[in-house]
């Protein structure tokens, strides 16, 4: 679930723990993806790819400005994002359209893009009624922590050289991360009680780890749209976005049960417990897809 905004500090963990944890993923996962990055800078010089790369450098420079246009996340979440996003264009869309080319339109921008929008869109549904419950989204939008933590996995799967599994294994992460941002605004909205997957008790709306049936039901629809404009867009077949699909499925689940045990006892915040549900994804994906790596 996404963080609860209000005038006072109410989650479990401690306000201090949570921001050392965030900073020190932004650090750890900031540094992997600018080191990813300088990769395809250095393929601009002239050294492999140059043309696309610099198309995928101009493309991502542009979300970042139109992240930031819509206040959709903060400079560092704009930037963070950009990286991700350079990422995923450039090591799917390369060569997809002959020697030294590559497709814009047949690369993970697309499945970004898709989410990106759908995200946006359930953020704002009944934003009034989250805002009074002290559950809406900071109107500067996501932070750093908040975007690598959904994102960033995407994006080093893609980059490490995996080949078709990499592939899947990151639109998995981005069909969790989609469903996950979906079921819990949505559930928030519209969902009513929310319900403990680990005891089936009902709680209050924003409980770590709590869902309904509608929120959860929008989740794994919007990750399913995911998953099936993946598979055109990535190149892969029906049955491995269907894996990613089913990964991304079993993270959205994952995320919840982390949220009703060790984020609600206090131990780690949201941004970790969604890391986490992105890397358990990817794994699953790659594990299904018969572990060639």
């Amino acid at each position: 679930m996404e963080e609860m905004l209000g005038e006072e500090w109410r989650k479990a963990i401690p306000e201090s723990r949570d921001q050392r944890q965030s900073r020190a993923l932004v650090w750890m996962l900031g540094t992997i993806l600018a080191g990813l990055c300088g990769e395809i800078a250095w393929r601009v010089a002239g050294h492999g790819g140059g043309r696309f790369a610099a198309v995928a450098l101009a493309v991502s420079a542009g979300f970042v400005l139109l992240v930031r246009r819509l206040r959709a996340a903060t400079w560092g979440g704009a930037v963070c994002g950009g990286m991700i996003c350079l990422l995923l264009t450039f090591w799917t869309g390369l060569n997809r359209t002959g020697a030294g080319g590559g497709s814009v339109a047949q690369s993970g921008l697309t499945p970004l893009a898709l989410l990106f929008v759908m995200t946006f869109l359930a953020t704002r549904a009944g934003r009034q009624k989250k805002a009074r419950a002290g559950l809406a989204e900071a109107r500067r939008g996501r932070n750093a922590a908040q975007v690598i933590a959904n994102l960033s996995v995407a994006g080093v799967c893609v980059a490490l050289g995996l080949g078709w599994v990499g592939r899947v294994m990151g639109l998995a992460a981005l069909v969790e991360a989609t469903a996950d941002t979906v079921s819990s605004e949505i559930g928030q909205a519209f969902g009513g009680e929310p319900m403990m997957l680990t005891t089936l008790r009902r709680v209050a709306p924003g409980t770590d780890g709590a869902v309904t049936a509608m929120g959860t039901a929008a989740g794994v629809l919007a990750g399913a749209v995911v998953a099936a404009v993946g598979m055109w867009a990535l190149g892969i077949s029906w049955g491995s976005s269907g894996v990613a699909w089913a990964a991304g499925v079993l993270g959205l689940l994952f995320d919840s049960v982390l949220g009703a045990t060790v984020e609600r006892r206090g131990w780690v915040g949201n941004d970790l417990v969604n890391f986490a549900s992105t890397v358990f994804a990817a794994l699953v994906a790659g594990i299904l897809s018969g572990g060639k790596f």
